[in-house]
């Protein structure tokens, strides 16, 4: 697997575009385009909350009944969810009016919103949107990560990631992705939109296998403030560009694809719990020697969760007790006098307490280890052979300011 430049755009046959249309903000791109030129097969995972937003339920229909989507259209500002039967037909508006732009199928464009609850979108500004945005459609990295800005809200960086895979035949296949998610991200899906485009040739079914697959063990393991958004939205969109032998099951090739497309998600979860509101710190917590995977997911998520110990990552304190009491609520059972807890970051390695007892640790060096823009705790449960990651980051005075007056 190679790691290259790029986002959504990477994959062969891939292209995008953006533009400022007002729908909210009145300085920046706030429209996006995401287009193939062929025909994709289409995969998805939507948010698992029962308040859906009408983008999410306009693509889960689709996405399940279509063999030929080709574009996305996504806008920031506006999260077009609690707006009823009105919000569910701007969708379909959107859709019709990008396919008449690209001269497209009906049934081939997905639409996504990001932003406030309960305001219906502009359908006038939209419409003018797309037009530009039909008339706009480039290829190449630059395209692509101009089309991961505007797709931001709260968000501070873009965020974006593709990899290089060859297969068995011979045949070079791409993976990538763009994403946007800063705020009201919570495992369970999140406040996320991210769109994951490969050019291999792979069944329907199979992709969609793939994503649910990944989405587990990446978007699903990452929490800044513990709320499970209306929006949540992941596609992946396979155009079949780079002409390989089809990828099936249980071969050397989907192993190969799974890999890295578990990476591009990997790498996109943990640059949003990174840029999560207000955040200084990415936090990461490895839970490892546990009786099962999911064992191992609940105590690094237990973790992530606790605002006690994210208000500690953000004041640089080893408060390692506030990391053993998440662990002991999580629902899980296990032996608080085998457990031990490490913090590692570039400024070195730190194990807090061996077999659930406080080691003669350094306060000082503690702090400076926990004074990096990325911390790891490692929680040791000594109590069989699985691990799992999770990622969140710090709870700083920002996060409070940003979501205090979000609307206005």
């Amino acid at each position: 697997m190679e790691k290259i430049k790029g986002g959504a755009t990477a994959a062969k046959g891939f292209m995008a575009a953006h533009t400022a249309a007002g729908i909210k903000y009145k300085d920046r791109d706030d429209m996006a385009l995401l287009y193939s030129k062929f025909p994709c097969k289409a995969a998805g995972t939507f948010t698992r909350n029962v308040v859906k937003a009408a983008p999410v339920l306009f693509d889960k229909k689709l996405v399940e009944a279509s063999q030929h989507i080709q574009a996305v259209v996504i806008n920031a500002g506006i999260a077009n969810a609690c707006t009823g039967e009105e919000g569910y037909g701007y969708c379909n508006e959107t859709a019709k009016a990008c396919e008449a732009a690209l001269s497209l199928d009906p049934g081939s464009t997905l639409v996504a919103s990001t932003g406030v609850i309960g305001m219906q979108l502009p359908m006038e500004k939209i419409a003018a949107g797309i037009k530009v945005l039909a008339n706009g459609l480039a290829e190449g990295i630059e395209a692509g990560n101009a089309a991961a800005k505007a797709i931001m809200t709260t968000d501070t960086k873009e965020k974006e990631a593709a990899v290089a895979i060859t297969l068995s035949d011979g045949t070079r296949v791409t993976i990538g992705g763009m994403a946007k998610g800063s705020g009201m991200i919570h495992p369970d899906m999140c406040t996320m939109l991210c769109f994951m485009t490969t050019d291999a040739v792979i069944g329907k079914e199979l992709l969609q296998n793939a994503l649910s697959s990944v989405v587990e063990d990446s978007f699903n393991m990452i929490s800044v403030d513990g709320d499970t958004s209306t929006n949540d939205t992941c596609l992946l969109l396979s155009n079949g560009a780079a002409g390989n032998a089809e990828i099936l099951e249980d071969t050397e090739d989907y192993k190969k694809f799974y890999e890295a497309l578990s990476h591009v998600a990997s790498t996109i979860a943990k640059k949003m719990a990174g840029d999560g509101e207000g955040a200084t710190a990415l936090f990461e917590v490895v839970a490892k020697h546990c009786r099962t995977k999911q064992e191992a997911k609940t105590f690094a998520k237990s973790v992530i969760t606790s605002n006690l110990t994210k208000a500690a990552i953000f004041g640089h304190d080893a408060n390692w007790g506030r990391i053993l009491c998440a662990l002991g609520y999580s629902g899980c059972d296990f032996d608080p006098l085998k457990v031990d807890l490490t913090v590692e970051s570039k400024a070195g390695t730190i194990r807090l307490v061996e077999n659930g007892v406080a080691l003669n640790y350094s306060e000082e060096e503690a702090t400076k280890v926990l004074s990096e823009e990325k911390v790891t705790c490692i929680c040791d449960m000594k109590q069989g052979s699985e691990e799992a990651y999770a990622w969140g980051c710090d709870l700083t005075y920002d996060y409070v300011k940003i979501n205090a007056d979000y609307r206005s």
